[in-house]
């Protein structure tokens, strides 16, 4: 007989409610409802539209099957609401792609240092932590914070109106750049000389907690009385990692998404100077590990200028854009992804388009050329990304791992493979639903290990291998782009 396991999965541009079928040796995926999950703009600022989130989570709820054993849901790090002395939510939560933290990482580093700041949490510097929103709020005086009882990072405050429960899944709370990894605690010194209220800041607990029962009002009114709510690894790519179908431990994964997270899984963070000075992250793993990656902007480029397009008129879907950069030529023009004129642009092609000229090399003018300079970017800033990590760790890769949605996107992986000269493994697409689905069946005592999770995995699912190819070719584009993304800091 199958355990039925509902995943709630909020991504950048749609939320999902996935049954997951478990019968003991393999998992089935089912999607029984989507919905639209877009920031909110109200006046100058973006905001998580929570209101209608919890009207679908609802309602994806009453769509499950009775018999549903557990639910848990999980979606992107960083982003935070804060609850009143009632347990009321104050405000509706900002998006981190608000532009209310452009500043704040100076602001930080004018009270204390870089250095200080990644030996207490090991985290990445990017001006959207939730570190930076804090004290965004902190120097406004905002009266939100001011008059906050209690902080939870987006799943967990879904998790608190689903069951009552107060808790920050570890997972999630060590995105944040609030988190101590090596003390396991909030990162309280820190916090404290930001002026950041530490009062505010809940338990933290591991992925794979069984929080409780669903809240009567919620049992009620989705029919769902006898599941139980799960914090499983409420970060989205904790999930994904928790699914990549891999038996050995020399390996790189890849999770290819609105964002590209590159890396390892290590027993302990690697905190030290290299790992500072090349702005990797020591993210929670689930069993026990860490996530020792690099945030990489990702497919957000080729969704901005997609939507950029549909703005003036020109519809294309993502297999169009593809077929597109198929046909143009290779290597017109070369891109650094993580620039930071690419985190919240007007208009993406523009922004490309002035980059490369910035650099002074040849601008891309037709979708096919920009959407092959979006890929190929990505693929030699995989490279540059995996030569960091054996450098640091001093362990070579025999493979990298894609997951997700990108996995789907074979020119993207072909290039991955060439730019890196190694094999690529892709799949499982839909790895972070399959890994929230499978730390629910750890909890629930379905599974005994991770191990056995991802044995699941590769019994489960199609993976597509790509074989690398051009590697001269490769190589020289990979030389100018080390160029260019050094001259352009």
């Amino acid at each position: 007989m199958s355990l039925n396991l509902l995943a709630l999965d909020l991504g950048a541009e749609s939320g999902r409610a996935i049954l997951g079928r478990f019968d003991g040796a393999r998992i089935t995926l089912e999607e029984i409802h989507r919905f639209a999950n877009e920031g909110v703009r109200v006046n100058d600022s973006l905001h998580w539209d929570t209101a209608r989130l919890w009207s679908e989570i609802k309602h994806a709820l009453a769509c499950a099957p009775r018999d549903v054993a557990s639910i848990g849901l999980d979606t992107w790090g960083v982003d935070f609401g804060l609850l009143d002395q009632n347990d009321q939510l104050i405000d509706a939560p900002f998006h981190y792609r608000d532009a209310r933290t452009d500043g704040m990482m100076d602001a930080a580093l004018r009270v204390t240092s870089r250095e200080e700041i990644f030996e207490q949490t090991g985290i990445q510097f990017m001006p959207i932590n939730t570190l930076y929103q804090l004290l965004a709020m902190r120097r406004a005086n905002a009266p939100a914070l001011a008059s906050a009882q209690t902080f939870l990072m987006m799943p967990d405050l879904f998790n608190f109106w689903l069951t009552g429960r107060k808790a920050s899944e570890f997972t999630i709370a060590s995105t944040s750049q609030c988190y101590d990894p090596r003390a396991h605690r909030w990162a309280t010194p820190l916090l404290e000389r930001l002026e950041i209220p530490t009062r505010i800041f809940p338990d933290i607990i591991p992925p794979a907690t069984i929080l409780g029962s669903l809240a009567p009002s919620v049992a009620d009114e989705t029919g769902l009385r006898d599941a139980r709510v799960i914090a499983p690894a409420c970060h989205d790519t904790a999930a994904a990692v928790a699914a990549v179908p891999v038996s050995q431990d020399d390996f790189v994964y890849l999770s290819s998404g609105t964002w590209s997270l590159m890396g390892v899984e290590t027993r302990a963070p690697i905190i030290t100077p290299a790992s500072l000075a090349n702005n990797f992250t020591n993210e929670g793993g689930v069993a026990g590990t860490f996530r020792f990656l690099k945030n990489i902007m990702g497919l957000w480029l080729i969704q901005e200028c997609r939507r950029a397009w549909a703005r003036a008129g020109q519809t294309f879907s993502y297999d169009d854009l593809t077929q597109l950069a198929a046909i143009a030529p290779r290597f017109v023009a070369l891109i650094d992804p993580d620039d930071t004129r690419f985190l919240h642009p007007a208009d993406m092609p523009a922004q490309i388009q002035a980059y490369c000229a910035d650099t002074r090399q040849t601008i891309p003018q037709t979708h096919g050329e920009i959407a092959r300079c979006i890929f190929e970017g990505l693929a030699l800033k995989y490279r540059w990304t995996l030569e960091r990590i054996e450098e640091m760790t001093g362990q070579h890769a025999n493979a990298i791992h894609i997951v997700g949605g990108g996995a789907q996107n074979k020119m993207l992986c072909q290039f991955t493979a060439d730019a890196t000269a190694r094999p690529v493994i892709a799949g499982p697409i839909e790895a972070t639903a399959s890994g929230n689905v499978l730390m629910q069946a750890l909890a629930l005592g379905h599974l005994g290990s991770i191990a056995d999770a991802r044995q699941v995995v590769r019994a489960s699912f199609p993976l597509a291998t790509y074989e690398p190819r051009e590697t001269p070719v490769w190589d020289e584009a990979y030389a100018r782009f080390r160029k260019i993304a050094s001259t352009n800091k």
